[in-house]
């Protein structure tokens, strides 16, 4: 039996509740974090639950005015507006999916049958995933990708020939076997592990043609190395790591596949990577980790949106390389505006026009070592 809340706790663990029935989406990580701060700030005064309720519940700056109005409601006990045609709500665009649990999927009536253009209207769709013929192609790649990770320093140490340090236990050890006398230093070095690897990939209409086969190399990466992470982004963003823990590639893909309900449908990639930094849970997973991004880069929202959301990713990412199949031609330069403002921050744009080449990008991270 679950005792029930204290009656001092009540009241705030019911308003990240009422953001959630008002359209403001609140992660429960995001409540624990709230009722961290208030223990942890002992507030004063109502301000200062406000300011708490802002720093960890993290609203959408368009939906700020609505947030103070319910946090009045709730707290204050004022009147709650009502909503006007021209409100933003980012919660119902781009909805965060996690891969558990079981939900109602949508058909959109819209759906981008050519896959040859973006579009920013969402269109929900199941789908089944096709059978590939890379199969050579990932088992070499997997068995290839341990030693090529990009690594970084632990804070462990072990035993070594050469290294920095002594190991005074052992030459200790060492000594007392030889009557005191110091035979050799035993040295120790730095323990090196692999850094996490976050994937980004673009299942909207525009990139149709490479959806299975990005997702195939998902899971052949996941089985290959530990700390993968894998999300679908086009008007929704979904986490399918669970499901492409699979063994079997063809029972984790058609498990991703009735995951993912945006199909085919329209490229908003800016609020799909601000909805994955809102839930901090997920933004963790992107610290110190590789992030590949494969997609297009066809953004049809608000090019500010998808600046923004890059920078803030760059500053937790070890590295973030894009791979999009327009450049398999050796021509290209970025066209959109949002890929050519992003350009600076991506450690590179590279070929992602086959699972060959992605595989070949990937290898060649390794080697690159950062403390």
């Amino acid at each position: 039996m679950i005792a029930p809340l204290p009656p001092a706790i009540r009241l705030f663990v019911a308003f990240p509740a009422l953001l959630r029935e008002h359209g403001i989406a609140v992660a429960p990580e995001q409540t624990s974090s709230f009722l961290m701060a208030i223990e942890l700030l002992g507030p004063r005064s109502v301000e200062h639950v406000r300011k708490a309720a802002i720093a960890t519940l993290a609203p959408h700056p368009e939906q700020r005015e609505r947030f103070d109005a319910l946090f009045d409601l709730h707290f204050l006990g004022g009147a709650l507006a009502e909503p006007g045609d021209d409100d933003f709500a980012p919660d119902e665009d781009i909805s965060v999916q996690e891969d558990s649990g079981s939900r109602e999927v949508l058909i959109g009536e819209e759906a981008n049958e050519t896959g040859q253009v973006a579009t920013g209207a969402e269109a929900l769709s199941i789908r089944q995933l096709k059978a590939l013929d890379d199969n050579e192609t990932l088992r070499r790649f997997g068995r290839a990708l341990p030693a090529a990770l990009p690594r970084r320093r632990g804070y462990r140490h072990r035993a070594a020939r050469r290294g920095p340090m002594v190991d005074l236990a052992r030459s200790l050890k060492d000594a007392i076997r030889h009557d005191g006398e110091v035979m050799s230093l035993k040295r120790l070095r730095r323990v090196t592990r692999p850094r996490p690897i976050l994937l980004l990939i673009d299942v909207s209409g525009s990139m149709k043609q490479r959806s299975d086969a990005n997702l195939a190399l998902a899971h052949t990466i996941i089985h290959a190395t530990r700390q993968v992470e894998v999300f679908t982004f086009g008007t929704r963003l979904t986490r399918v790591t669970r499901a492409l823990r699979r063994k079997r590639r063809e029972q984790a893909l058609a498990e991703a596949s009735g995951l993912v309900a945006d199909w085919d449908g329209g490229t908003r990639i800016g609020d799909a990577l601000q909805a994955f930094l809102a839930v901090p849970r997920f933004a963790a997973y992107a610290r110190g980790a590789v992030v590949v991004v494969l997609s297009d880069g066809l953004e049809r929202g608000d090019p500010s949106a998808l600046v923004t959301a890059v920078a803030r990713l760059a500053q937790r990412a070890h590295r973030i390389d894009w791979l999009t199949p327009l450049a398999a031609d050796p021509g290209y330069r970025p066209e959109t505006e949002a890929l050519r403002l992003i350009a600076p921050r991506l450690a590179s744009l590279s070929d992602g026009a086959s699972t060959a080449r992605i595989c070949r990008h990937i290898l060649s991270l390794g080697g690159s070592l950062a403390a």
